[in-house]
């Protein structure tokens, strides 16, 4: 206590503490009080935190009243030891013993007055007296160092205290704790929503007197009348208050007009950020609100009104506001006028289009669903935009409320001036095709855009916006993302799919809600897909094939992720897969490497489906990120609850030990990279055949070179043929050979002395860091307390007691060795994905040049054996150029193996559930199929048996095990195999085999 109570008795002092109970004591002292005109009565002043008690000087103590801090409206000093205080209940008039007393009690209660209200002007005048004692035993002293948020919650207290309501210390704490930690400076109502709503209401008012915090935001929370009332007396009494945000908090209607008061009372309004969205603001508000606008001196850097019922004359006085005020064309950055159906729909837009007009600062504007004329917009933001404006949605408009067909040039001048364009929305506008053809005109003319987001969904572009985006998409380089869902393309796609694959700067692509086609249809256009994403230089990184309802055909798409080495994120919401489609999907995680999310919500997928994924995330170590499939989540609980909790929680598990970083070793996650899932040969050279092409044609050599034995004139080509003949036979162990030596920079390499060198030289500079941070936190230290630091504190002394200095210790992660090893880890799979990719490139060209040597080989042989003098005397076996493998060369080699990328063939279930159908080989002009020019030769050196045998699988296949038939049989024998089963198995083989031979009459012909 100051000054110190030594003519309050103990017994006192002690019975006034028990009477007050918990709040602590700043001052106590006696007084003499002025209770009636020259009347004056002894009483003990006590002063806690936020409010002045007065007790008689008896015992037991008796309160006699009590006066908050804030009902004192002025401190005056009548004489040397009179003070007078002017509250909101009248005057007190006080007179103490000494002037050093009236002194305190006046510093005291100005001090309590300016933490409580730390924004307001000081209201007291301070008698001559001498300082205060400031030190830290004292309990009279105030804080002169910055409190934390500017004072809240002492302002906060006091506001409490003042209203008679208790403090809630948890809302002290978190903003001492929260806010401040994570530097927030817009105060968010949501975290104190579960306060009454009186409660709630002093929070808010306390920002009218704080100035740390810079916003005030509320979402989705109805607001009391109370607390909106408190609102506008912090816009209308804070000082530092930028940012109101108030979004779907049920306003009162006349919220704006009231909001337009409070910024009218203030002498200069900071406020820089409004944003009321939801809020039935009208044209009133919004004409009461663009008033005050006018008197803005710095203007607003956001507006956002969407979804406030706005209408023409709102619309008009905040068009001339914002055209009257130059602050706004330098300051306003976001404008959101967005969903307020029918706003720009009137001529009394024309205020708002000329401020478009006109050179701005905008960056984000948002006029989505307003009945905006598109024509006339682009012709404004022609003139005004084209430098800054980042994001525009003009989703829900229409193109022209003219009927006329003619495009104005505007548009494709718009989109080839831009500069900074980021992100357009058109959903939803019915863009004519002529618009289409200008729009994508004037993006492939401009030079300064790139990664550039269009959104087309939902306008209805149909056959005539197919062929538009299919003849003009392939020559724009400024869209990375593009969105085409619910655009009736459907039979389209098949021209329009391969259209998009040809753009090599597009990486995310929205093909939802376009897949109303048959079901042949359907499949060429996902095998076409598929064809797509399986390029090597397919640049796509996402696509989204969402609410599509695919059903079991998403699994010819979900099987092709699996060897795909291109897509990070991936969308099949909404297909009706089910669970067996869960399943596919669950084979493709285990052999995928460069999926990182994925979305796969309303599939009708139950807890085995869960399950089929769980197991499969356990092999999986690179994907990050699944969204949570709510809809097939709860209804899977709902009938297995356990089996799904299991199956989920796994799943989370996994994501979680992705997200810390792969387990998986380098070498096979690059072999799934490249869709080499095994170390055979065959998936070595990526095609399996090829090395059938190597092996048909090296038996042939070797056939010719024994009918050659002896000849005089072959020596030369069989000793070559020999040669190629081995070559040959260690081609097979090429690229296991290869790919065994190990990632580069591993073991000692170069790679590894330098990063031990280099992990050296970063530990001695880390030291010498820890050194001058060291000496810099003793000097700071000494300057401030040079006492407690003068003996042995310096470099080569002792440490503080004499205990040896210690060293700074560092967190395991951030050594020098740990980063460095992670670092080297990354360039090491870096320079074995380059590894990998020479090995592909020289196997491909060594076996290429193999095909060509046996080849030339084999025809110099077939030479000699025409040539009478040959042993055998056989003829040239005829073989066509197909079989040889004629002109294949490395470029060969790798088209072909990017169209035969080893894809999960269909399952059996499609075509037994939905007769989902195989696509059919191309047909030669004569009606056969024709042949693969890579595919087996119909040899007649071959035997009956081995020809019979593929045949008699494909028979099992279906399910049927042929009986044994007698040798003598004839080949009519092999149709009773046809006739098991019924007339349904017949129709379920037919749809098998439709469009390759009749297995009765191929068995016919090959015997």
């Amino acid at each position: 206590m100051a000054p110190p109570a030594g003519d309050v008795s103990r017994e006192l002092q002690e019975s006034i503490r028990r009477a007050l109970g918990r709040p602590r004591i700043h001052l106590l002292l006696r007084a003499r009080l002025e209770t009636k005109p020259r009347r004056l009565e002894e009483r003990i002043l006590v002063l806690t935190a936020w409010r002045l008690h007065l007790f008689s000087p008896t015992t037991p103590a008796k309160a006699e009243g009590s006066l908050s801090v804030l009902e004192i409206r002025c401190i005056s000093a009548t004489s040397p030891t009179q003070v007078r205080l002017d509250t909101e209940r009248g005057p007190l008039a006080l007179a103490l013993a000494t002037p050093a007393a009236a002194a305190c009690l006046a510093r005291e209660l100005g001090a309590a007055l300016g933490r409580a209200l730390p924004c307001a002007p000081p209201v007291w005048t301070l008698p001559p007296a001498p300082p205060l004692d400031t030190s830290p035993t004292s309990e009279s002293s105030a804080s002169s160092g910055p409190s934390v948020c500017g004072g809240f919650s002492d302002t906060y207290a006091a506001l409490c205290d003042y209203n008679g309501l208790s403090c809630r210390e948890e809302v002290q704490w978190d903003v001492d704790t929260l806010y401040h930690a994570g530097e927030r400076r817009c105060f968010d109502l949501r975290d104190f929503s579960h306060l009454e709503s009186r409660e709630l209401a002093l929070a808010v008012a306390a920002l009218g007197y704080n100035r740390w915090f810079r916003g005030l935001c509320c979402r989705d929370l109805r607001l009391s009348s109370e607390v909106q009332a408190q609102v506008l007396h912090a816009v209308r009494r804070s000082p530092a208050l930028e940012e109101l945000i108030l979004d779907n908090v049920g306003l009162n209607t006349d919220f704006a007009s009231r909001l337009a008061a409070a910024l009218a009372a203030h002498p200069d309004p900071p406020l820089r950020c409004l944003e009321l969205p939801r809020g039935p603001l009208g044209d009133k508000g919004l004409a009461a609100l663009s008033q005050r606008f006018l008197g803005l001196p710095g203007g607003l850097r956001r507006l956002r009104l969407p979804h406030c019922g706005l209408g023409a004359r709102g619309l008009a006085a905040l068009g001339r506001a914002l055209g009257a005020n130059p602050a706004f064309r330098s300051a306003l950055q976001l404008l959101d006028l967005g969903h307020n159906p029918g706003l720009l729909g009137s001529p009394h837009g024309a205020d708002l289009f000329a401020f478009l007009a006109q050179p701005n600062a905008l960056l984000h504007l948002d006029l989505a669903s307003t009945d905006c004329a598109l024509d006339v917009l682009f012709g404004a933001l022609l003139h005004g935009c084209c430098s800054r404006l980042s994001y525009l949605n003009v989703a829900g408009n229409s193109f022209c409320h003219r009927k006329t067909r003619e495009v104005p040039p505007t548009l494709q001048q718009f989109f080839c001036s831009t500069f900074a364009l980021s992100h357009i929305s058109l959903a939803g506008v019915r863009l004519p095709p002529d618009a289409l053809r200008s729009l994508l005109q004037g993006l492939a003319a401009n030079t300064h855009l790139s990664d550039l987001h269009l959104d087309l969904s939902g306008c209805e572009l149909r056959s005539p916006g197919a062929r538009v985006l299919e003849e003009l998409l392939g020559g724009i380089s400024a869209v990375g993302s593009l969105d085409l869902s619910d655009n009736g393309f459907d039979a389209d796609l098949l021209t329009l799919v391969p259209a998009l694959g040809r753009n090599k700067a597009l990486k995310h692509l929205w093909l939802g809600k376009n897949f109303s086609v048959k079901a042949r249809t359907l499949e060429e256009i996902l095998h076409k897909l598929v064809q797509v994403i399986q390029e090597d230089d397919c640049s796509l990184q996402s696509l989204s094939v969402a609410e599509s309802r695919l059903k079991a055909r998403t699994c010819i798409l979900v099987n092709a992720l699996g060897s795909n080495a291109c897509l990070t994120k991936v969308d099949l919401s909404g297909n009706l897969m089910e669970d067996m489609g869960a399943k596919m999907l669950a084979k493709a995680l285990q052999i995928n490497s460069t999926l990182r999310s994925l979305s796969w919500d309303r599939n009708n997928t139950t807890a085995v489906g869960f399950q089929d994924i769980a197991r499969a995330m356990e092999s999986n170590h690179t994907l990050t990120f699944m969204a949570l499939p709510l809809c097939d989540l709860t209804a899977a609980y709902r009938s297995a609850p356990e089996r799904t909790d299991t199956g989920w929680q796994q799943i989370q598990w996994c994501l979680l030990r992705n997200g810390r970083g792969p387990k998986v070793p380098p070498e096979q996650v690059l072999r799934l990279q490249r869709g080499i899932v095994t170390s055979t040969a065959e998936q070595g050279c990526c095609q399996g055949d090829v090395l059938q092409m190597l092996c048909r044609l090296s038996g042939r050599v070797q056939a010719a070179a024994r009918g050659l034995r002896g000849h005089p004139g072959a020596q030369r080509d069989l000793a070559e043929a020999q040669e190629l003949l081995r070559e040959a036979r260690n081609a097979r162990a090429l690229f296991p050979s290869l790919a065994a030596l190990g990632p580069a920079g591993a073991g000692a390499g170069p790679l590894q002395l330098l990063l031990q060198g280099v992990a050296g030289d970063v530990a001695k500079a880390v030291d010498k860091e820890l050194e001058v941070l060291l000496e810099a936190l003793l000097g700071r230290a000494a300057e401030l307390c040079p006492r407690a630091t003068a003996a042995g504190v310096w470099p080569g002394g002792a440490w503080l007691g004499g205990a040896p200095r210690p060293r700074p210790p560092l967190p395991p992660g951030l050594a020098p060795g740990a980063l460095l090893e992670r670092a080297g880890e990354e360039i090491r799979e870096q320079l074995g994905e380059v590894q990998l990719a020479l090995v592909t490139s020289l196997t491909q060209a060594v076996v290429a040049e193999l095909l060509r040597e046996l080849r030339r080989v084999h025809q110099a042989l077939a030479q000699h054996l025409q040539d009478p003098r040959s042993p055998q005397g056989q003829e040239p076996s005829n073989s066509t150029d197909e079989e040889l493998g004629v002109d294949v060369d490395a470029s060969t080699l790798q088209r072909h193996r990017r169209c035969c990328r080893r894809n999960r063939p269909p399952s059996a279930f499609m075509g037994q559930s939905e007769g989902l159908e195989s696509p059919s080989p191309p047909r030669s002009s004569e009606g056969d199929p024709k042949p693969h020019p890579l595919a087996a030769p119909h040899s007649a050196s071959l035997s009956p048996g081995a020809r019979l045998q593929p045949q008699l699988r494909g028979i099992r296949d279906l399910g049927q095990e042929p009986p044994a038939a007698p040798p003598e049989a004839p080949a009519e024998a092999a149709s009773p195999f046809l006739r098991q089963g019924g007339r349904r198995a017949r129709a379920g083989r037919r749809r098998h085999l439709r469009g390759g031979q009749d297995l009765a009459t191929a068995a016919h012909r090959w015997e």
